[in-house]
């Protein structure tokens, strides 16, 4: 087996693999780029070829135009292409709608690249597949043993235990407009509510594309901003940098929400002003990296995007290579 690190590895550029000749998630305009996910920290503008999922290419066309690349391909999940000297084949990695794993055989070894995943059910995205490997190169976001993420139904059934508690105030809920806001719509459709959820402006049409795309949220409306005092009793999601700005005071007497692996952390929570803290993410946790890692099979573990060094002692300790690879133009956009 020829070694990873001599077709794979890390450059100002991005993660490269040399004999497909191509970039995976680079932080800048490439020839050639293999998105895993729509989210900006990994789809950026500029690149003169894209290969993604089909509704990864949807999301990418609708948040960034005519940047969002020159060509563009669509490879469904499952399906193998090869690449110069390299089969590539993505399949789905459950953090958002078409979000998916890169995996790459050459020279009788296999890598796959997980982009940003989560190992739980989600009714708008494909679950996440384990994939078997030599190298499995784990994001790690909320890789420290102090995040554990609740279960779903736990945190939507806190949600709609205060919505009931206070009919009088509406319930503003600060989520992420690729994929968590819709997430949220979905679980509290899977947990009974059956009004309409009213949006932010800024969450309409990613909403409208995942509607066009097939899943479905039920009756979702825009606010009016000269009806928001008949908010009342109502569940209102919204960006989060509008839970603070001139939009949110318009709702009179709020409780506010934010739905995020970081509301673990309460300071963060106080920081925001949020009243009720939602622990929803859409990336896997401690344990679920753990428990992933173990189930690739994989000898050699490289970590990115977050909490690398804690990952790596993990790994170390299961008896594995592990190393950080330190990329660069990674963020929380979609957390």
């Amino acid at each position: 087996m020829i070694p990873f690190e001599t077709w794979l590895y890390p450059t100002p550029r991005g993660l490269y693999c040399a004999p497909g000749d191509f970039f995976i998630d680079p932080p800048a305009g490439v020839d050639r780029a293999v998105i895993t996910h729509g989210h900006s920290d990994h789809a950026r503008p500029g690149h003169h070829a894209v290969l993604a999922t089909p509704e990864t290419i949807e999301i990418m066309k609708l948040r960034l135009g005519e940047s969002s690349g020159q060509t563009k391909q669509a490879l469904g999940y499952g399906v193998p292409l090869k690449i110069g000297g390299v089969l590539v084949t993505l399949y789905p990695a459950g953090h958002v709608l078409g979000s998916a794993q890169v995996a790459m055989e050459y020279g009788g070894g296999r890598a796959v690249v997980s982009g940003d995943y989560k190992r739980r059910s989600d009714p708008t995205a494909a679950g996440f597949e384990v994939r078997r490997c030599d190298l499995f190169v784990t994001e790690a976001t909320f890789g420290l043993p102090v995040f554990r993420h609740e279960p779903d139904d736990r945190e939507i059934g806190r949600l709609l235990t205060s919505v009931a508690t206070f009919p009088d105030r509406s319930h503003l809920v600060g989520a992420y407009g690729l994929g968590k806001a819709q997430r949220i719509i979905a679980l509290l459709r899977k947990a009974g509510y059956g009004k309409p959820i009213y949006l932010h402006g800024a969450l309409l049409r990613m909403c409208e594309l995942y509607q066009r795309l097939g899943v479905d949220l039920g009756e979702v409306s825009p606010v009016d901003p000269d009806a928001t005092r008949q908010l009342a009793g109502e569940i209102v999601i919204a960006p989060p940098s509008a839970l603070s700005d001139r939009w949110s005071r318009r709702l009179v007497d709020p409780v506010t929400a934010f739905a995020s692996g970081w509301m673990r952390v309460k300071a963060r929570a106080r920081q925001r002003g949020v009243e009720l803290p939602l622990v929803i993410s859409d990336h896997a946790d401690w344990t679920e990296i753990l428990t992933t890692i173990e189930d690739t099979g994989a000898g050699e573990i490289w970590v990115t995007h977050g909490r690398e060094e804690g990952i790596v002692h993990a790994v170390k300790q299961m008896g594995r290579t592990a190393r950080a690879l330190a990329l660069v133009g990674r963020e929380d956009e979609g957390e």
